[in-house]
């Protein structure tokens, strides 16, 4: 991955003219990229991990939705390059997806502080997320927003153990109202490998 990748500056995005008439097919080749960055956990989580692929992708959408021109742009790009994976990470969106309201209020309050029990385990070894500290997402009242976004943070050891295709890696979380452990599958794994130097 070379460091161009690492970071989205104004170059890498399309203008809004531009961007609508190739929208279609943009769109199809990220949702097929996608695919292999998706992980479910249990009932209501989703693991979606980013890239400079899905983030130029969702300036773009965001651009393209509120036609907010340069000055909407330079705060997409600060809102967003965090999320790139800098080559000793990977980067999710975590969302919590509930349909009925009533069960969303219900599950989101009694799952306060989620974000800080996350983990990547890679043979046995656990690997707590970071959350982005953008905003505070655990209210005083222990409520849980809906959407988190964590960093996995690896040492040399633990992604040349995670780039070892034999090696067992699976995600989970250690919260009291919401332990759940999942296998990574082995395309996922395959794709994320790629996050890293």
């Amino acid at each position: 991955m070379s460091l161009k990748d690492k970071k989205l500056d104004d170059s890498d995005i399309l203008d809004l003219e531009e961007y609508i008439q190739n929208r279609k097919s943009i769109r199809k080749e990220i949702v097929n990229m996608k695919k292999n960055r998706r992980i479910s956990l249990g009932p209501y989580c989703t693991f979606y991990f980013e890239n400079f692929y899905t983030m130029q992708a969702q300036i773009q959408e965001m651009l393209y939705i509120e036609k907010g021109g340069d000055e909407q742009l330079k705060d997409e790009l600060e809102a967003y390059n965090p999320l790139i994976p800098q080559g000793k990470e990977l980067v999710a969106t975590m969302m919590l997806e509930i349909d009925n309201p009533e069960t969303r209020k219900k599950i989101l309050s009694q799952l306060g502080s989620v974000e800080n029990q996350i983990f990547i385990s890679v043979n046995g070894e656990k690997i707590y997320s970071t959350p982005e500290d953008d905003i505070e997402r655990t209210d005083k009242y222990g409520k849980t927003s809906s959407v988190h976004f964590v960093h996995f943070y690896m040492n040399k050891e633990q992604i040349s153990s995670f780039k070892e295709l034999s090696n067992k890696i699976e995600i989970g979380t250690d919260h009291n109202h919401y332990s759940h452990l999942t296998k990574i599958p082995k395309e996922v794994h395959e794709t994320l490998i790629n996050d890293f130097d």
